[in-house]
């Protein structure tokens, strides 16, 4: 009984986190600018590996192999946002400004709500 709710659960995980994770690729080819793109990568990139890491531990029981899930999983929450925000600081260091307005739009024209 518990082993099957163990598995039921880290399967969930694992399939939600997969979809955050194609979701954010999905965000950074569509987004138009850097700024965008980072928020969908910095998001998608701290939320999927703690689900996928949680169900792989699920998987795995406590053993010595969750204890290193575990590691990498604090690695990753430590070094995606600190990569995010140094990617944000370079880019604004090079003057590259985020995008404002609609890119559809012809310039003097408000942006559409379509």
């Amino acid at each position: 009984m518990i082993d099957a709710l163990l598995h039921g659960l880290s399967a969930a995980m694992l399939v939600i986190g997969g979809g955050f994770a194609v979701i954010g690729g999905i965000g950074v080819v569509r987004f138009p600018d850097i700024f965008t793109r980072l928020h969908a990568a910095g998001v998608t990139d701290t939320i999927a590996p703690l689900l996928i890491v949680g169900g792989l531990v699920l998987q795995s029981g406590w053993t010595l192999l969750s204890f290193k899930l575990l590691l990498i999983l604090l690695f990753l929450l430590f070094t995606t946002p600190t990569a995010s925000h140094a990617t944000a600081r370079a880019a604004m260091a090079a003057g590259i400004e985020p995008i404002t307005h609609d890119t559809d739009a012809p310039p003097g024209e408000p942006p559409s709500n379509t």
